[in-house]
């Protein structure tokens, strides 16, 4: 903007010039007319505006000045100021930038990250001697920090924690790192999201391996159980058997076979004509009971 000042009032210079040697109106109109246009340049080139939710480095020779808040700002023309914004601006790290880590058993695991971060005003002339700009600041803080803080803490985790059981654990411990890492920087770091953790096809192939072999020794154990347990049914029935015998053994005397030999032919001769042998007189002493009916 400087520069184009500059060359409108040269412009406004010569036209009058040029205007007064040929005395011709339209000359002179175009030197004023280039002459103000100029002047505007040069006012505008010693204004800069730092919008909301930003803040400005001015550089003026190479000297870092104080930071700019959010307003109207006058200035040397030779001075470039450089923007950081103060929103928090989200590193995303999925796709082709997914972190690749490893587990504490070796097991290869790929996490989608995001890391929100913004600067922080106070430290933005430290930020720019560090960077120079916004997008170094994440490609050359951010980022790099980030990754070596993702990969470390997963590396203190087994592979079933990283993708199943801790990943809100993970995901805290890395939200703190990050924090602590950036935070002496002028870098704010205002959440930490672990979205996704994928393992790799290797380890897939060694998870479903060993789920597998963990329902086989499952079913092993479940068939073990119930031929225990049908075992231990029929052992307790037998000896149930054994004891019902003995107990049968032992009340089977001669007068209870004889009193159940009486109670037999009373029965018996309600129903049909029938004599009776007196119980006991058979070959082997059991009860003879003989039909009348039959010859």
């Amino acid at each position: 903007m400087f520069v184009l000042s500059i060359l409108l009032l040269i412009a406004a210079i010569v036209a009058f010039f040029i205007g007064r040697a040929r005395a011709e109106g339209g000359w002179k109109l175009g030197a004023a007319l280039s002459a103000v246009a100029g002047l505007l340049a040069g006012v505008f080139a010693c204004v800069h505006v730092v919008t909301a939710y930003e803040v400005g480095v001015p550089v003026t020779f190479g000297k870092i000045g104080k930071p700019l808040t959010s307003g109207i700002h006058f200035k040397s023309p030779f001075t470039d100021v450089t923007a950081f914004s103060t929103r928090p601006v989200d590193l995303n790290l999925y796709d082709k930038d997914v972190v690749e880590v490893r587990s504490s058993q070796g097991g290869v695991l790929y996490a989608d990250v995001t890391i929100k971060w913004a600067v922080v005003p106070a430290k933005s002339v430290e930020l720019y001697r560090l960077a120079g700009s916004e997008e170094a600041v994440q490609e050359r803080l951010v980022l790099p920090d980030s990754r070596e803080i993702i990969r470390n803490v997963f590396a203190q985790h087994t592979s079933e924690e990283g993708y199943a059981s801790a990943r809100e654990q993970i995901s805290a411990e890395i939200a703190a790192l990050v924090k602590e890492r950036l935070a002496p920087r002028g870098i704010d770091v205002t959440a930490v999201n672990l979205r996704n953790v994928k393992p790799s096809e290797k380890l897939q192939e060694q998870i479903d391996k060993k789920i597998q072999q963990e329902q086989d020794t499952q079913r092993a154990t479940e068939a073990a159980r119930t031929a225990k347990a049908e075992a231990e049914r029929k052992r307790i029935e037998a000896e149930g058997i054994a004891r019902a015998n003995k107990i049968i053994d032992r009340s089977l005397s001669d007068k209870v076979l004889y009193n159940q030999c009486l109670e037999a032919f009373k029965e018996a001769s309600r129903a049909n004509p029938v004599y009776a042998v007196p119980c006991g007189t058979g070959a082997d002493g059991t009860p003879v009971i003989v039909d009348g009916t039959k010859n």
